[in-house]
């Protein structure tokens, strides 16, 4: 391209055109200018005269190129054509690609100008220029040096590919791509995810301290230190490296963020779930690991009794699952396995002449045979206006995620009620609590309670691995654990000790405990009638149900745990 050819106006003849400046204003910054040599453009900014924004529009004017507002665009894909040296040399982003022609802003043609035949050559393209203002192109080059401080350098040894959702479906971008030198800054983030992918690890946590940056793995429901403190000089960079995985904003370091990517590890697609959350040493942030591939299965293999509950807690539980409609409710804390449970059951009524859908944020398992709908808040699709859309779609059974606000309990308890069983899941602290949650939501007890067939409670216990070997506990320490020493005398007791299988821990897996409460008439009646805990308890022991705590106790006299282990997970009373 050869420099654009124009009929250069005056500057001050554009500004009293568009405005931005008096006759007296321009005649003064005139006669400072010959004084201090000046741009007249710098000298109306520092003047006050004008902003940044402005002197674009009078340069574009001036010039005869278009001018374009770059505020709150993101970076363009196509930035990774032009070395960012050059860009930050002359000032310049790439703006959009036109057929063979690159489209650059500037703020300043006549310095640019220059180096135009060089890029073109450089690049293999034609450039056609266009103007923006010099503060808002040095912010999105300060966001493209932060970000490719982190990509430019991708590993050549570890291949994870990205997979990023498009309008078309998936889009594998490999990091490989965008670059093929070594960068430490990558292979540890790459590294650390196929470790904790390999150790089990359902989540990553990467944490600031004064003592530097600490990496840390949930395994079985425990955190554990992955490995010794690292440099605290690797923080930022790590975190911006899982922000540019995550499509979130690198430069924004106050807030909390949110997001998520997918990998292509070993022809295996794992989802990943991002919190970045700001602290006074620094970022942290901690990755959910949602392996899906592992989880595609057949309904037919994907069971109840596979879960190793007591026979009766499996009938009971069987039958609430048959039911032709009502609410299989189940509840418990972020990671006690309610979403496993509720597919098993699912998996058990799922057959050729029924259509089950759900929705979920994510969709954690792939069940064959079911219709699933992930939530996509950005696009709207919320557990409610999905929930609202399945119900015309003719479902025999339901499963909603969780539910989390007043509509989407709405929808769920009058779709409960007018024949779908729906299956969902509620946090509260135990079975007993879950109508005081929904009535937090403004849910009236008696629509509540019409709609529920049961309750199920769930917690996960670690269980000992083939190395535990026979420990003796103490009758104070059985008092504390509000066990009568006079039930166990003669038991044997098991605690972990750790080989290669468990990874030194002693645990290897855990398995769900469950207090299930059936809402029978008179169940029904008590709960209406807002009964205090210890009344709801009685009748519900009566009727069978065995309480959390009572579950983790026999885990530990079958020997498939320790004692501590069910302190940890089931609540200690003064009345068990």
């Amino acid at each position: 391209m050869t420099a654009k050819s124009y009929q250069k106006k005056r500057f001050g003849d554009w500004a009293l055109k568009f405005g931005f400046m008096t006759i007296e204003q321009i005649d003064y910054i005139i006669s400072k200018q010959k004084i201090t040599k000046q741009r007249l453009g710098q000298l109306c900014i520092e003047e006050g005269f004008i902003d940044n924004e402005k002197l674009a529009k009078l340069i574009a004017a001036q010039y005869a190129y278009q001018y374009v507002d770059l505020k709150g665009i993101k970076v363009p894909e196509i930035i990774h054509m032009v070395p960012l040296e050059i860009m930050t040399k002359y000032q310049f982003i790439p703006y959009e690609k036109k057929g063979d022609t690159l489209v650059i802003a500037i703020s300043e043609p006549l310095n640019f100008l220059k180096a135009v035949d060089a890029l073109e050559v450089l690049i293999d393209m034609d450039i056609s220029i266009v103007i923006a203002s010099i503060n808002r192109i040095r912010e999105l080059l300060k966001k493209v040096e932060t970000s490719q401080s982190v990509l430019d350098t991708a590993s050549d040894d570890m291949r994870l590919p990205i997979v990023r959702q498009s309008d078309k479906g998936e889009e594998i971008l490999s990091f490989e791509r965008v670059s093929a030198e070594e960068s430490p800054i990558v292979k540890l983030v790459d590294s650390t995810i196929l470790d904790a992918i390999n150790k089990r690890a359902s989540d990553i946590h990467i944490e600031s301290s004064e003592s530097g940056m600490i990496i840390r793995y949930r395994v079985d429901g425990m955190l554990h230190q992955a490995t010794e403190p690292l440099d605290i000089r690797h923080q930022s960079p790590t975190i911006s490296r899982i922000k540019v995985m995550s499509e979130l904003d690198i430069s924004e370091k106050r807030i909390p963020q949110d997001g998520r990517f997918k990998l292509k590890v070993m022809d295996r697609y794992i989802d990943f779930r991002v919190s970045i959350l700001p602290t006074i040493f620094g970022e942290d942030a901690v990755i959910r690991i949602l392996d899906k591939n592992s989880l595609v299965v057949d309904a037919g293999e994907f069971r109840l009794d596979s879960m190793g509950l007591p026979i009766k807690e499996l009938e009971m539980m069987r039958r609430m699952i048959h039911a032709p409609y009502g609410m299989f409710l189940m509840t418990g804390p972020t990671g006690s396995g309610k979403t496993t449970t509720l597919y098993r059951a699912l998996s058990e009524v799922n057959s050729k002449d029924v259509k089950i859908i759900t929705i979920e944020d994510p969709v954690e398992y792939q069940i064959k045979g079911i219709v699933q709908i992930p939530v996509n808040i950005k696009k709207g699709l919320t557990f409610a206006k999905g929930l609202r859309s399945i119900l015309r779609h003719d479902p025999d059974k339901i499963l909603v995620g969780e539910i989390r606000d007043s509509e989407t309990a709405q929808i769920a308890l009058q779709s409960a009620l007018t024949g779908h069983l729906v299956f969902t899941t509620v946090h509260a602290n135990s079975s007993f609590e879950v109508v005081t949650r929904f009535m937090h939501m403004g849910i009236e007890p008696y629509n509540l309670i019409a709609a529920l067939n049961c309750i199920a409670a769930q917690r996960l216990i670690r269980t000992l691995c083939h190395c535990k070997t026979k420990t003796s506990i103490s009758e104070k320490e059985l008092v504390e654990s509000g066990i009568d020493f006079n039930l166990i005398k003669g038991r044997d007791f098991y605690t972990n000790n750790g080989c290669e299988d468990c990874k030194g821990t002693g645990f290897k897996g855990r398995k769900a405990i469950i207090e299930l409460v059936v809402l029978n008439d008179d169940m029904r009646e008590i709960f209406i009638k807002m009964a205090s805990i210890s009344v709801l308890k009685k009748k519900a022991a009566e009727s069978g149900t065995i309480f959390l705590r009572k579950a983790a106790i026999n885990e530990v006299l079958n020997r498939e745990t320790t004692l501590r282990e069910a302190n940890r997970v089931s609540f200690i009373e003064s009345n068990e």
